[in-house]
């Protein structure tokens, strides 16, 4: 194995052995064997698999095993030294070469790589399109190379990174070499563009379910969505670590401020902030618990932090790809998870006027709208959000049971009326006066209020002044909303006046119905909210015994990370705590068969970890006691008849005093 164990040459054999050895894991998850033998017998593979459903281990096992060093394109700089950290802390031997490093931290290296003595480099895509970089590759040996984001080649994808065009040169400067191209988030038209922009024609592809069942769905209507958020982490969220995207840097900043200001330990992340500060923030996210970063999408790609309880949007997402890329770093971990979304007329407006000022041709702007049209069919859909989704991908589901439209299906009704209403009014501006009005003078037209604008102008003279006054503004608005979601209004200009398009004549001609959907009241949130707690109550919960050995664990974790300079995940992820807190392992044998406990962190944190659990079975020894004392005070007496014939159940032990609480 190239990870040092001796052997010079990979088998297939090999995969379990080190699955087990160096990550502690006893089985393969889906199709992780399937990709990890094919490449390890020197196949090419196009590999689609969600956020959190074991992409690395399909690349970082066949490098391990094959000769020679595993080289991992990924635009992740920022992120490189955790991931290698992460690798170190099972005991392989990972490196970088990428901008923030000096000459000497690079020329260290490259000397370990040309002496075999790295199992996995990272580099960033340019540093492939610099000619020193190739003749260092040139001069090792190579196991494989795994094209991590590779959805960055696509410019019909939502992240489009011009380097990884050049990508494609792989195939040709090392034809010997297996190939992976790897992402979480491809339509067909993505997935075929990977594969020919790489050329990865003859490479086998390996498709797994989008779906992520611990993600919650959540759509809500837009009100005031820095208060919405806040009532969603107080009820919900409290103390949990999430993201939070939004459109611009100020909004970012804004909604990082009113964070703080009520409690919320929260931290702004975008392109605006000097590179030590991003740099400060994203290491405060990854290393500390229960942290809250508001960001633009600049953020997340990559983040590998598995404990992520939410990822919230206060904008709509530009496309489905990159809304489901976002909401996929919630909930690495298996455990419940929400996924919210704010959503108004307002976002429909602004993402329509800043595609008509896009920069590029007709083409491009066109591949912006119907990222667009697919994110708003996502938004006012009645259906299952989630068969929506997987819907997009490609993929049949059936309604999940745990999405907003699930738990409390919305209503539909007959907006046809309606529309005519709204339509006619922009008919009555347009052609009677000459005028073009955004949603709010429209409004106030047809709901019949006589504003200093409705005079100035003499709307309230209109036919079709006071003709809507059955519907309420938010109704109205939300009619709005979704006539620009089916393309039967415009916006125009930078105003966002409301133009009608070549479908709204259907309408006026009563040719067109206009189903819409009516939102539910107040029991969306509630309902929603008491099922987000009742799942995450059941595979997050341990025993109660196991409570304060659980606490204590990550205690100790923290100061060990900290002491390290590392993400506690790092040392070890929850899901392995809780395992260990609730089986109260008594050798390092038993302590090796957990989930996660590989041999080098076995032997590195083992002794450690046995130390805690025998420091907590003293109290829970003398707890017992005490509570065997209170049932018989006195040595020596019977119990009479009726008396004393049942134990207390362990369950209902008062064991005294709160959890440990982590140490900082």
């Amino acid at each position: 194995m190239a990870s040092g164990a001796g052997e010079t040459e990979g088998d297939v054999s090999d995969a379990v052995s080190v699955l087990r050895r160096v990550f502690g894991y006893d089985a393969f998850r889906g199709e992780q064997q399937s990709i990890i033998e094919h490449v390890i017998t020197g196949g090419d593979a196009v590999v689609l698999m969600p956020t959190g459903g074991g992409k690395s281990l399909c690349y970082q096992i066949p490098a391990l095993v094959r000769p020679g060093v595993g080289v991992v394109v990924s635009p992740l700089i920022a992120l490189m030294q955790d991931q290698v950290d992460a690798l170190r802390a099972l005991g392989v031997r990972a490196g970088f070469l990428n901008s923030t490093q000096d000459l000497e931290e690079r020329r260290l290296v490259e000397a370990e790589f040309l002496s075999g003595e790295l199992d996995l480099l990272y580099l960033a895509p340019e540093r492939l399109r610099v000619e020193q970089t190739l003749n260092l590759l040139d001069r090792g040996k190579i196991s494989l190379f795994a094209i991590d984001e590779a959805h960055c080649v696509a410019q019909w994808g939502h992240d489009f990174r011009p380097d990884y065009l050049a990508l494609s040169m792989l195939r040709e400067r090392w034809p010997e070499v297996p190939r992976m191209a790897l992402t979480a988030t491809a339509t067909e038209a993505t997935h075929q563009e990977i594969t020919s922009r790489l050329g990865m024609e003859n490479a086998r592809h390996f498709v797994a379910s989008f779906d992520r069942p611990n993600i919650q769905y959540r759509i809500a209507g837009k009100s005031d969505p820095k208060k919405q958020l806040l009532e969603l982490l107080r009820t919900e969220h409290a103390g949990d670590a999430g993201i939070v995207y939004c459109l611009s840097r100020a909004s970012v900043e804004k909604t990082a401020e009113f964070l703080v200001q009520n409690g919320v330990p929260a931290l702004p992340y975008h392109a605006g902030l000097d590179a030590r500060m991003r740099a400060e923030h994203q290491a405060r996210f990854l290393r500390e618990d229960g942290v809250v970063v508001v960001a633009t999408i600049a953020f997340g790609m990559g983040i590998d932090k598995p404990d992520v309880r939410f990822v919230a949007h206060l904008d709509l997402p530009k496309s489905v790809e990159g809304y489901y890329q976002e909401t996929g770093r919630a909930g690495r971990d298996g455990q419940p998870s929400t996924a919210w979304l704010a959503y108004g007329l307002q976002d429909v407006v602004q993402q329509r006027k800043m595609i008509d000022g896009s920069d590029g041709d007709d083409a491009h702007r066109r591949r912006l709208s119907a990222h667009l049209d697919a994110m708003l069919a996502l938004c006012e859909t009645v259906e299952c959000r989630r068969v929506r989704l997987l819907a997009y991908f490609g993929q049949e589901s059936s309604a999940c049971g745990n999405c907003d439209t699930c738990l409390t299906p919305p209503q539909t009704w007959d907006g046809t009326v309606p529309s005519q209403k709204l339509l006619s009014t922009v008919v009555r501006l347009q052609r009677e006066r000459k005028q073009k009005f955004g949603a709010g003078q429209i409004i106030d037209i047809l709901m019949g209020r006589k504003t200093a604008k409705v005079i100035q102008f003499d709307h309230d003279q209109l036919s079709v002044f006071g003709i809507g006054e059955d519907l309420r503004e938010a109704e109205w608005r939300g009619v709005i909303r979704q006539l620009l979601a089916q393309r039967l209004l415009a916006v125009e200009g930078d105003y966002g006046t409301l133009v009608l398009t070549e479908a709204s004549g259907e309408v006026l001609r009563g040719q067109r119905e206009v189903p819409m959907r009516r939102e539910p009241e107040k029991a969306v949130k509630a309902k929603a909210a008491k099922a987000a707690k009742g799942r995450r109550a059941a595979p997050v919960d341990l025993p109660e015994e196991a409570v304060p050995v659980f606490e204590e664990l990550r205690a100790w974790r923290g100061r060990t990370a900290k002491e390290q300079g590392v993400p506690a995940y790092v040392i070890f992820h929850d899901a392995t705590l809780r395992e260990v807190a609730t089986a109260r392992p008594s050798s390092v044998g038993e302590l090796g068969s957990v989930n996660g406990v590989g041999e080098n962190k076995l032997a590195k944190y083992g002794e450690q970890i046995l130390a805690v659990l025998s420091e907590q079975a003293v109290p829970a020894a003398e707890q017992v006691q005490q509570v065997t004392q209170v049932a018989a005070p006195t040595a020596g007496r019977q119990p009479g008849p009726g008396q004393g014939q049942e134990s207390v159940p362990e369950e209902e032990w008062d064991w005294g005093g709160e959890p440990p609480v982590e140490e900082e």
